[in-house]
């Protein structure tokens, strides 16, 4: 776009250009009451970004809309359905003629100051992010290839791959976008999908794509030159699609292929999620040249409990080694993991993959209620993983989406982060999965304090002061000397999301709440608290941690959803442990060191950057001991770098 089409000179030539079309495009959407349309008026403000629509009806009524480009709505007076649709349909015509038009830099500049933007979490410099695509290490560089709108702050009719690049997985390169709709197979939109390096080191790209009739179809894409380690530039297949709708598949239920695997006989094989008769499942495709693809006679696994699957993930662990493996390795040394996005969680279930029978055999189907396994039990969505063979280890992403309305993403210019990169790997106990923070997070720790051997008595609420509490990294390990003081529980049936919640932070059990109050306000008006109970159950002992957000803000139109799951921890043989990563306006923890993970978003008023205050506490009415904590203020990442550039912290 040319330089003087911004500010004043981007509105004079969206009201010259377009103007007309949108006057006639309300007109012709407002079928239902046509006749009693009198005026609409249209004005572009000057900084080329928002949107005034005003519509008229005969008896005085009428419809006033301000929106940020393409749909985003920030406040609707006198609102009927009917009316709702002429003015966002306005407004869509005015997204299709600027796209048509080449506009494609319209947005907010968002400024790195915002009292919730994060410090050291991946996020774009403005707009819509959603799920992460195709992460890999390739030449020297990891690349995050992300679903993002470059046209606002919510998500857009024309989905994007943003790209950026990284020498450490904390500090971040901007590059220009990898894959944008310019085809009628991808027309409407470039939807998420994996990455698979074939051999030869030739990394390629399958992606789903909205297409012309908005059917949901899997196309690839592979780097214009492999010589180039960043791969700023990507082709698409001439052939694409390479996989439609099968018959008895609705054609919008079909998305999000994996990264491919190759099997003994040297087929690719990759699923695609998708669900039949409400039974979400994993369609099985296989290859022998990767452009070539045929359904199998079977899904790899279906699911009786549960709807649609997003973002499928299949990928082996090692059972005797906390190393990661490569995507294809099949071996009796190995376990499976399936995962399926799906209720705005991430669950996934281990067993073992015959490939013979080409089935997943699950050790325990999904039930979809709380028994099932997730990778987080708060914010965290659509993720995906990959195998980092640098240094032997799965990585897992996961898109943690705002917990703000629409008109405030919409105020603020942004929406959407990527969690902190979690090395995960299988739990000695064959059980279940262990997460953490990859080792690279730790080079943006500066200052530290130390606790040791500090005693929490009932009521205690201790300031932990010397660090930065709006970002920070906190280690803890908590002793419970009398357990045998614990109250008791059957946890048959207990929700502990729904107990987290009735059973808040306020509490007063034997054996806690205690843990952290993060994010809080000086007079502790304002907090957000992680803690834990633990109850006697009728075998062991039970531990139970939550992510209390009922208080996190004064603000009353935010989400502040209770989050909480068990941890399968003996107290009587380990210490309680606790990490939690704070960052303005999140907070990633990690209980029984990464068996339990809860992420969560809060959007303070008192606390924010200088006014905000980090405190232990213990409420219940037995002490607790803080056998060891570590904590560290954080240094600001760079994530969104220039290309020519290498960061450091600082």
């Amino acid at each position: 776009m040319a330089d003087d089409l911004n500010g004043w000179g981007l509105a004079r030539r969206l009201e010259e250009e377009i103007g007309s079309k949108v006057v006639e495009g309300l007109r012709s959407a407002v079928e239902v009451e046509k006749d009693r349309l009198s005026s609409v008026e249209v004005e572009i403000n000057g900084v080329g970004w928002a949107l005034w629509v005003s519509v008229a009806f005969e008896g005085g009524e009428s419809v006033v809309g301000r929106s940020g480009f393409f749909g985003h709505w920030w406040g609707l007076k006198v609102v009927n359905r009917w009316r709702i649709f002429g003015v966002y349909y306005c407004v869509y015509l005015i997204e299709v003629e600027a796209y048509n038009q080449n506009i494609h830099s319209l947005g907010v500049i968002v400024s790195e100051n915002q009292p919730y933007r994060t410090a050291f979490h991946f996020q774009p410099p403005q707009n819509w992010l959603n799920d992460p695509n195709g992460p890999m290490y390739y030449g020297g560089v990891y690349h995050l290839f992300y679903q993002y709108n470059p046209y606002g702050a919510v998500f857009g009719n024309r989905m994007i791959w943003a790209h950026s690049i990284s020498y450490d997985l904390i500090n971040w390169i901007h590059l220009n976008h990898a894959i944008e709709p310019t085809e009628p197979f991808d027309i409407n939109s470039c939807w998420s999908g994996s990455v698979t390096i074939l051999p030869g080191n030739r990394p390629v790209i399958l992606y789903t794509g909205v297409d012309a009739n908005n059917y949901q179809v899997q196309n690839l894409a592979t780097p214009k030159n492999l010589s180039d380690p960043f791969l700023r530039e990507w082709v698409k297949f001439s052939k694409n699609p390479i996989m439609t709708p099968p018959n008895g598949i609705k054609v919008n239920e079909f998305r999000d292929p994996t990264t491919a695997w190759r099997g003994l006989d040297g087929k690719w094989r990759v699923i695609i999620g998708s669900e039949l008769n409400n039974h979400g499942m994993a369609i099985l495709y296989q290859s022998e040249d990767f452009v070539s693809w045929t359904k199998y006679q079977h899904p790899l696994y279906i699911s009786e409990e549960t709807g649609m699957w997003e973002c499928p993930d299949f990928y082996p662990v090692s059972i005797n080694s906390t190393n990661g493996v490569d995507t294809s390795v099949q071996n009796p040394s190995v376990k499976h993991v399936m995962k399926a996005s799906f209720n705005s969680h991430d669950y996934y279930t281990l067993g073992n993959y015959d490939s013979q029978m080409e089935r997943f055999i699950s050790e325990s189907d999904f039930t979809g209620t709380s028994l099932d396994l997730r990778y987080d039990y708060g914010k965290f969505y659509a993720s995906k993983t990959f195998f980092d063979n640098v240094k032997n280890r799965r990585i897992l992403w996961g898109w943690v989406n705002e917990s703000d309305s629409t008109e405030d993403d919409i105020e603020k210019g942004w929406s959407g982060l990527q969690s902190i990169p979690r090395r995960v790997w299988l739990d000695k106990s064959g059980k279940q999965l262990l997460q953490w923070p990859v080792e690279e997070i730790e080079t943006l720790r500066d200052s530290q304090v130390s606790i040791h051997g500090k005693k929490l008595s009932s009521g205690a609420v201790f300031e932990l002061s010397g660090i930065t509490a709006a970002q920070a990294d906190v280690e803890v390990f908590f002793e419970v000397p009398e357990l045998e003081e614990a109250e008791f529980m059957d946890p048959t049936g207990v929700d502990p999301q729904l107990f987290c919640g009735k059973e808040n932070a306020s509490g007063n059990g034997r054996l806690g709440p205690f843990g952290l109050l993060t994010l809080a306000s000086k007079d502790l008006t304002e907090q957000t608290a992680i803690f834990f109970r633990v109850f006697r159950g009728p075998r062991r002992y039970i531990v139970l941690l939550c992510s209390d957000q009922s208080r996190s803000s004064l603000r009353e139109e935010v989400d502040k959803t209770t989050f909480g799951s068990f941890v399968d921890i003996d107290p009587r043989l380990e210490k309680i442990s606790l990490r939690s990563l704070i960052d303005h306006s999140i907070v990633e923890s990690y209980g029984g060191e990464g068996r339990t993970c809860i992420t969560t978003r809060v959007y303070p008023m008192l606390a924010s950057d200088e006014g905000m205050h980090l405190y232990l506490f213990n409420n219940g009415s037995s002490s607790v001991v803080i056998s060891r904590l570590d904590a560290w203020s954080m240094k600001r990442a760079k994530i969104n770098g220039k290309e020519s550039l290498r960061y450091r912290a600082t």
